[in-house]
């Protein structure tokens, strides 16, 4: 039986590249939600004012892989605690969310997040939002597996690889 997990953290590209090279993960999916506008297009994410994230939803394996597992590798591959930005892409579509689709996975990111404050795994706190999973709406056919069909324009290269190195050396062992 697989379940659903919906992650933003920054840009889709980054982040559907780096959860598509997990085992367990048997799908992932680079779309939006959280936003009030229906259907949204990715111009239209991109201006900023529909609410929307950009986000990955994985349909995974818990026998394979856990969801505390997946937050693990999520708080790792990007930065929870900077509102609305990641580098250089900036406004509220790149914030830091996660959509729980169970109680459960409420509970495991809320106690995750807990954990990494309190250990000061960070410099600053998290911003990182949880909340439960309305809608999701998959983006356009030309987002979909960006960086294995991109890999070496410069965004890719220099946004995206880094991220893939850092799931090598600190993640390896979760890896396809």
């Amino acid at each position: 039986m697989t379940e659903t997990a919906v992650f933003g953290g920054g840009c889709f590209w980054c982040m559907e590249a780096v959860f598509s090279r997990l085992s367990g993960v048997l799908k992932v999916e680079p779309g939006y939600a959280g936003g009030t506008l229906p259907n949204p297009t990715y111009q239209q994410v991109c201006a900023g004012d529909t609410g929307h994230a950009e986000v990955v939803k994985l349909e995974f394996d818990p026998a394979l892989v856990s969801y505390t597992d997946l937050l693990d590798v999520f708080f790792q591959m990007h930065d929870p605690t900077t509102p609305n930005r990641q580098g250089q892409d900036i406004g509220t579509q790149y914030r830091s969310v996660i959509f729980y689709t169970t109680p459960a996975q409420k509970v495991q990111a809320e106690e995750t997040i807990k954990k990494l404050d309190e250990s000061a795994g960070f410099p600053e706190r998290i911003v990182t939002g949880v909340l439960p999973l309305e809608k999701f709406y998959p983006a356009e056919d030309y987002h979909r597996q960006y960086y294995a069909l991109h890999s070496r324009q410069p965004y890719c290269r220099f946004v995206i690889q880094p991220k893939l190195d850092k799931l090598k050396e600190h993640f390896g062992g979760m890896q396809k």
